[in-house]
C-alpha cells in the first residue's frame, strides 16, 4: 500500500458521487487520486526552522543549556518545564547537531523539513455537505434530533440506548486536539468549554477569544470530530455520542494543515493543565508518518510528544487516537512509507513499525482506534495490527462496500461543519471520536476513575468481535488484509466494538 495520505489524518473526505473511487484509493495496489497527492511547495524566503530540545524534566533548561542554545543560533520560544521540552527557532542548519553535544541536552531535533512558515497548500477536499433537501427529507423518530435517523453509527455502538439512561455529565470535558472547532455551531455551542480551548499552532498557547476556531480556508475536520463526540441533544441537527458532556477545541494544525511537534506538545500540555478528561487525536504528527528512533531528529520528536502525552494522562486525561487510513498492518515487520517527509519532498522508505512510530497513535498508554463500516466490518482503509489496535468504532466506508440500513443513506459518518452545517466524512478520524465519547460516558458514570480504570472499563465493556476471514472487502476474490488473533483481542478490532450502553449502566 503506497498511497499518499492526508495530513490532518484520518479523514477521508469523500465528495458526492466519489465514494467508491475515494475508498478504492486506500486499497493495496490502487493509486490515489490527485486529491490525496503530496503537497506542492513554493519558495519561501524564511530560513528559520523550529526545533524541540529535550532536557531533564522539572526545572526547565539550565543556564548551561540556555547558553548552548543561544551559541548554536537558537531562540527559545517557550519551555514546558514540567516535561523538559523546549521549543526553539533557529536559522542555523546545524543547530540540532550542535546543541545535542551540550551537557544537559538529552535529545534535540527539527520539527519540520521546510522553513517557517510552511508553504504547503494542498488539502484533501471538502466533505459531502448535507443539502437543504436532504435535511428536510430526514425523518426523526420520537425523541430524536432531526438528523439522527441518518446516524447509523449511534445504534452500532448502542449510543441511542445509552441516551435513554444518560447523556453524560457536564463536568466531563473532551478536548478535540485538531484543526480547530467552530464553537458557534448550534449543535456545539451548548456544550462548548471555552476555558479549556486554545490555539497552540505556534507551540505556545494563544488564548485570544476564538483563536481555536478554523478560518474559512482551513479544514472542517476538528469541527466534524467535535460534533461526533458531543453535539447537543437539543432538537437541532444531529446527536453526539455523549451529548451531555463538554467539548473543547485545541487547535494544533497550521493554516496549511500540518500538525507539527511543538503544537502537539502544547496541545497535550494545555489539556493536562485545564482538567480535560479525554483527548481525541485524529491526526499524525508531521512531517514524518513514522518517526524512527535511530534518527536523532525523529527520536527527539517521539520523546517530546511522548512526554506531553504521558503528562496529560498523569494529570487525568485518557488519550484516544485514530489508527490511520492506509490499510497498513502496524504489527508487520516492515512497511513502505511513501510520503515522508510530507512538508518537502517525500520518497519511499522501508520502516519497521515497532521501531518507527506513528505518533501519538503508537505511543504507550494511548487508546488506538480502528474503523468499521455500516456492516460492522473493518473499513477498507483502516490500519490494523495485532497488539496495536485496542478497540474499534464506526468510521464509515464506501457505501458500495458497506451500505447502512434505511433510513440512513450514506455509509459515511455524519458530523457538524463550520457555519452551522452538517456533512459526511469517513476515516479512522471519525472512529476515534466515537471511542472518546464512550470514554467520556464512562468518566461520567465513574467520576473518580483514573485514566487507567477508564481504559480498563473501555476494553472490558467492548463487544468482542471475531476476525473477518477472509477479508475481501471489494469482492474481487483476493484478501485485502489479514486479521490475526482471537475474538477478544485481534488485529482488526482489538478488544472489540466500543459499547456506549455498558458505559452508562456498568
Amino acid at each position: 500500500m503506497t498511497a499518499p495520505h492526508p495530513r490532518h489524518r484520518r479523514a477521508l473526505a469523500i465528495p458526492a458521487g466519489m465514494a467508491v473511487a475515494a475508498s478504492l484509493a486506500f486499497l493495496p495496489g490502487v493509486p490515489a487520486s490527485a486529491a490525496e497527492a503530496a503537497p506542492t511547495l513554493s519558495a519561501d524566503s524564511s530560513s528559520s526552522t523550529s526545533y524541540v530540545v529535550n532536557v531533564r524534566p522539572g526545572h526547565g533548561p539550565s543556564a548551561h543549556v540556555k547558553r548552548a542554545i543561544a551559541k548554536a543560533g537558537g531562540t527559545i520560544v517557550t519551555s514546558y518545564d514540567r516535561i523538559g521540552v523546549v521549543v526553539v527557532h533557529s536559522s542555523n542548519a546545524d543547530f540540532a547537531k550542535t546543541v545535542r553535544k551540550a551537557r544537559g541536552v538529552q535529545s534535540a531535533g527539527a520539527t519540520r523539513t521546510a522553513p517557517l512558515p510552511s508553504a504547503a497548500t494542498t488539502d484533501t477536499g471538502a466533505p459531502k455537505v448535507l443539502s437543504g433537501a436532504e435535511i428536510a427529507a430526514a425523518e426523526a423518530a420520537e425523541g430524536q434530533d432531526p438528523l439522527q435517523s441518518l446516524q447509523w453509527d449511534l445504534p452500532a455502538i448502542k449510543a441511542d440506548k445509552a441516551h435513554e439512561k444518560s447523556l453524560g455529565s457536564e463536568d466531563v470535558t473532551v478536548a478535540v486536539i485538531d484543526t480547530g472547532v467552530d464553537d458557534t455551531h448550534p449543535d456545539i455551542a451548548p456544550n462548548f468549554d471555552r476555558d479549556a480551548s486554545v490555539n497552540c499552532v505556534s507551540g505556545k498557547p494563544d488564548t485570544t477569544d476564538g483563536a481555536w476556531r478554523p478560518n474559512a480556508a482551513e479544514s472542517p475536520h476538528g469541527t466534524h470530530v467535535a460534533g461526533e463526540i458531543a453535539a447537543a441533544k437539543n432538537g437541532v441537527g444531529m446527536t453526539g455520542v455523549a451529548p451531555g458532556v463538554k467539548v473543547s477545541g485545541i487547535k494544533v494544525s497550521n493554516p496549511d494543515g500540518f500538525f507539527y511537534t511543538e503544537a502537539v506538545v502544547c496541545g497535550f500540555m494545555w489539556a493536562a493543565e485545564h482538567d480535560v478528561d479525554v483527548t481525541n487525536n485524529s491526526y499524525y504528527t508531521d512531517p514524518w508518518y513514522f518517526n524512527c528512533k535511530n534518527d536523532p531528529d525523529q527520536k527527539a520528536l517521539v520523546e517530546a510528544v511522548s512526554r506531553a502525552a504521558r503528562y496529560a494522562e498523569k494529570k487525568g486525561a485518557v488519550n484516544v487516537a485514530a489508527a490511520g487510513n492506509e490499510n497498513y498492518d502496524l504489527s508487520s515487520d516492515e512497511i513502505t512509507d511513501p510520503s515522508s517527509p510530507n512538508d518537502t519532498t517525500p520518497g519511499d522508505r522501508v520502516v519497521d513499525p515497532s521501531e518507527c512510530l506513528d505518533i501519538p497513535t503508537q505511543l504507550p498508554g494511548v487508546v488506538t482506534v480502528a474503523s468499521t463500516g455500516a456492516k460492522g466490518l473493518k473499513s477498507s482503509f483502516s490500519n490494523h495490527g495485532l497488539g496495536v489496535i485496542d478497540i474499534a468504532a464506526p468510521g464509515g466506508d464506501s457505501t458500495a462496500y458497506q451500505a447502512p440500513e434505511p433510513p440512513a443513506t450514506s455509509g459515511l459518518i455524519l458530523g457538524t461543519l463550520p457555519g452551522g452545517k452538517w456533512g459526511y466524512m469517513a476515516g479512522t478520524s471519525m472512529a476515534s471520536p466515537h471511542v472518546a465519547g464512550v470514554a467520556a460516558l464512562i468518566k461520567s458514570t465513574h467520576p473518580y476513575a483514573p485514566p487507567a480504570m477508564v481504559k480498563a472499563l473501555l476494553y472490558a465493556q467492548a463487544d468482542a468481535t471475531a476476525c473477518t476471514k477472509p477479508y475481501d472487502i471489494d469482492g474481487d476474490g483476493k484478501a485485502d488484509a489479514v486479521c490475526e488473533g482471537p475474538k477478544d483481542r485481534n488485529g482488526f478490532y482489538g478488544w472489540g466494538m466500543t459499547d456506549a450502553l455498558d458505559a452508562v449502566t456498568r
